[in-house]
């Protein structure tokens, strides 16, 4: 077997087709977009590279035949803020051989311990924790974009070199026709009608405002959370970016108390219902392929992508509110089926208990795990 580093164009198509290669059979695996998995290891599209480094590796058989790959990387804003320097890997694939993922766990580790990482998690991105991030272990059914799907094998690999749990990821799933509970819907009419609370979608027109807002909202309401490390313009602005093809404007709210930004919820339309079938390439066919599966098909599905809430609102039962304004457009157009609220870490007690409140059911669960040299 050879680990070979990325560093060719040759490299980096070989990199992409190892996924390929992998969930060959998988009826349930929809491929990422190449240019989005790209874009994670581009710095003049990814700006956690301004402040980290990143590199990447594909592994051949002796017949030389793509068999596995992975990625290491420290992002060093946090990679000092927990006990050990910390680093991470992700973009892991690979065949169900012991033998070869602890070769590309073992090229991971002697990178990142080289910059001096004492450990390193993983599966997780180069970029925020809300794509590619964590391992499934439960709720093997068809992916949202961006929310990692990975064979049920890979918790061995990964368990058998030496990562243990550091916290679980859940995801929990609303059927859009069934009613929320009385209780949730009480609540939520009674904070829409309080004065001085306001509700609004997002503008896209006014992107700059609503961006202003969900850094104020989004640096207040996770600041207390261990290894916090504040968002910054940049990095939303290449969210949003991002969002743009597929935004759906009255799925994003924003609330409002006095005129202060107080809450938010992020919810896109899940892409992988229009790339399906063009193997993760926007070429000129990929392209029309999309643009007919957008106005033809159409989305039966949605992800909540975040959700967030200043410290001082946060009993206000504002979320509540937010989540009747999205039913209040979706339920009359009757276009979404489902959504997924997604994810949510353990250690996130409230917000889980906000998911328990809308009736919510399981969907998946995933690991962000930790292995120390």
């Amino acid at each position: 077997m050879q680990v070979i580093e990325v560093k060719t164009h040759q490299d980096e198509q070989a990199f992409l087709d190892v996924a390929r290669n992998i969930y060959r059979d998988d009826p349930l695996w929809v491929c990422p977009l190449d240019n989005d998995i790209k874009a994670v290891f581009d710095p003049k599209k990814n700006n956690f590279h301004s402040f980290g480094e990143c590199t990447r590796w594909i592994l051949r058989d002796t017949n030389g035949e793509l068999i596995g790959r992975i990625s290491a990387f420290i992002n060093r804003k946090k990679a000092y803020q927990y006990e050990l320097p910390t680093g991470g890997c992700g973009f892991f694939e690979c065949i169900n051989n012991t033998e070869a993922a602890q070769l590309l766990f073992d090229t991971a580790k002697f990178w990142l311990s080289e910059r001096g990482m004492k450990s390193m998690l993983g599966p997780i991105n180069f970029g925020e924790n809300d794509m590619w991030w964590g391992l499934l272990v439960d709720g093997f059914t068809k992916p949202y974009y961006g929310m990692n799907y990975n064979p049920p094998y890979y918790q061995a690999l990964f368990e058998s070199y030496g990562f243990k749990t550091e916290y679980e990821q859940i995801s929990n799933r609303i059927t859009t026709s069934n009613p929320f509970p009385e209780r949730f819907t009480k609540i939520a009419n009674w904070v829409a009608g309080k004065p001085g609370i306001t509700f609004r979608h997002l503008d896209v027109s006014q992107m700059d405002a609503f961006s202003s807002d969900f850094k104020e909202i989004y640096n207040d309401a996770w600041q207390d959370f261990e290894n916090f490390t504040p968002i910054t313009d940049a990095t939303i602005r290449e969210s949003f970016e991002k969002m743009k093809p597929v935004v759906d404007e009255k799925l994003i709210w924003f609330a409002y108390v006095d005129g202060v930004p107080a809450s938010f919820v992020v919810i896109l339309p899940d892409i992988n219902e229009l790339i399906r079938g063009i193997n993760g390439k926007l070429n000129l066919w990929g392209k029309l392929r999309f643009i007919w599966n957008k106005w033809v098909v159409g989305h039966k599905r949605m992800r909540a992508i975040i959700m967030g809430t200043r410290k001082k609102y946060q009993r206000f039962g504002l979320e509540s509110a937010l989540f009747t304004k999205l039913k209040e457009y979706t339920e009359p157009i009757n276009r979404y089926q489902e959504l997924e609220l997604s994810w949510v870490g353990d250690f996130n007690k409230p917000m889980l208990s906000i998911h328990q409140a809308t009736g919510a059911t399981f969907a998946k669960k995933h690991l962000t795990m930790r292995c120390i040299f």
